[in-house]
């Protein structure tokens, strides 16, 4: 897996050599770029030699093959770290990307164990969380984590809400997902795996897109 640039010309005239080939796989890293490199048409860019305006010349550059539910949720974690190994937060190198038009993020309520916080933690725009902790995990645009809710080494994708008193721990949540007051979703496995959620071989379990999890 990786990232490919192609010319218009040469991409649809190696596609249509390959779709002439009853043996090829049509695969684009098992037969579309190895029959490239057998024309001489194609190069490789040393990544190692990458440089990084505003980055520490001793770095390592930063690669991670995404492909696998486990080496996307490492991924995630990374950016958690306290020196990340990819760094967001380099002004000489932005990520240009698309950014939700939401307010700040917001932290609520100091009042006993009612706590609104996050800890080596990445919490997007629009995030509200409302006394509840939050602990190594990233919050996309919009998420809602309410009272007395835990979240731990988790990464919540957009929109999502976490109910009161609810425990989400080493999961991925997808878009739009609810869940209710008290639920537990990550803390055993074989729950998890009754429920009919995923979870990884490295033991992250995936909650899909849209759904609601009720105790």
């Amino acid at each position: 897996m990786g990232n490919y640039v192609f010319t218009t010309e040469a991409l649809l005239d190696t596609l249509s050599t390959d779709a002439a080939d009853e043996n090829s796989k049509h695969d684009m890293g098992g037969n579309i770029v190895p029959l490239l490199v057998e024309q001489g048409a194609a190069q490789v860019y040393d990544f190692q030699a990458n440089r990084v305006p505003g980055e520490d010349p001793q770095a390592e550059r930063y690669w991670r093959d995404v492909g696998t539910l486990d080496s996307y949720f490492d991924a995630h974690m990374d950016l958690c770290a306290v020196i990340p190994a990819f760094d967001l937060y380099n002004e000489r190198w932005p990520i240009l990307t698309h950014i939700p038009s939401h307010p700040p993020a917001k932290f609520v309520h100091d009042d006993g164990d009612r706590v609104g916080r996050a800890i080596d933690s990445v919490v997007s725009n629009g995030v509200i969380v409302s006394g509840a902790g939050v602990r190594e995990s990233v919050l996309s645009p919009g998420v809602r984590v309410h009272s007395w809710a835990t979240v731990e080494r988790s990464v919540v994708m957009d929109h999502t809400e976490i109910g009161r008193r609810a425990v989400i721990r080493d999961a991925i949540l997808d878009k739009n997902v609810v869940v209710g007051e008290g639920v537990e979703i990550g803390v055993n496995k074989d729950d998890d795996r009754a429920r009919g959620f995923t979870v990884s071989d490295g033991g992250v379990t995936v909650v899909g897109k849209g759904e609601h999890v009720l105790k």
